[in-house]
């Protein structure tokens, strides 16, 4: 599976088209037994990379979120897929451009490569063994077609001038008290996964999360930014695995970091 991460990005640039149209028309809103919404771009955004997938990473488990939630049995080994179609359907829906397309894949218990889409903003962050790289592409467009491709990288901490991003949709006190306590000097928030983003690009310093989110929200998000040299922790420093099926694959709190020098430094 050399190169993966390429392979998912044209997949999710792939799977940007049906959702513009959607998005463009009109997107009816439903609501699914735990209370999350759901469109008609996340379930033909859905079947499209399944069958990407199926042709191209053929015997890989497959787990993705509107088939998890139509009632998927969850079989997966060591080395598995994770599928959030549209991360930030709530943007989607509020018709902000903050929406993405999220596949990873997991290896005993980590993700080590990963594809986000924002099909809304034409940009594309894909992230493995070779580093991660941010590009311009338009929904439906190939690989070779990409424009401003570039290798990105985290930056150091830079102390009084850390830069904090939050959820747009799920604020809440221990985030603030967490961000206080870094004395981050300003704080953004985001949408979906491009909060992962901002990090690997070396546009912000931290991203910590108390509130739930399940595995194909975060998986291609920390993909990346292990690629660009950050890394994903539970916000005590212990490391943040993937494959809790027990759980229903719901995470725990965690924490992006830009500089894992970080870490070290905030737990003492």
């Amino acid at each position: 599976m050399r190169d993966i991460e390429k392979l998912f990005g044209e997949i999710a640039v792939a799977a940007g088209l049906p959702i513009m149209q959607v998005y463009e028309a009109g997107a009816a809103c439903t609501v699914k037994p735990d209370g999350s919404p759901v469109t008609e771009a996340d379930t033909r955004a859905e079947a499209l990379i399944l069958d990407q997938l199926a042709r191209l990473c053929g015997g890989v488990p497959v787990i993705a979120e509107e088939s998890m939630a139509a009632g998927q049995t969850a079989a997966i080994a060591e080395r598995f897929i994770l599928v959030d179609p549209l991360d930030g359907t709530k943007e989607f829906i509020h018709r902000r451009d903050e929406f993405t397309v999220n596949i990873a894949l997991i290896e005993l218990g980590q993700p080590i490569a990963g594809a986000i889409y924002a099909p809304a903003l034409g940009k594309l962050w894909i992230g493995g063994a070779r580093g991660a790289r941010r590009s311009r592409l338009d929904p439906g467009q190939a690989l070779a077609a990409a424009k401003d491709d570039v290798a990105i990288r985290t930056r150091p901490w830079p102390g009084a001038g850390a830069i904090g991003v939050a959820s747009r949709s799920h604020a809440d006190e221990e985030t603030d008290h967490f961000l206080t306590a870094l004395s981050v000097g300003e704080r953004r928030s985001r949408g979906s996964s491009l909060k992962f983003c901002l990090l690997a690009s070396g546009d912000a310093d931290v991203y910590p999360r108390f509130s739930p989110t399940m595995e194909w929200d975060v998986a291609a998000g920390h993909a990346i930014l292990v690629a660009a040299g950050g890394t994903v922790t539970k916000p005590d420093g212990k490391a943040f695995c993937y494959g809790k099926v027990d759980e229903g694959f719901l995470n725990g709190p965690f924490v992006g970091w830009g500089d894992p020098r970080q870490i070290y430094k905030s737990m003492s």
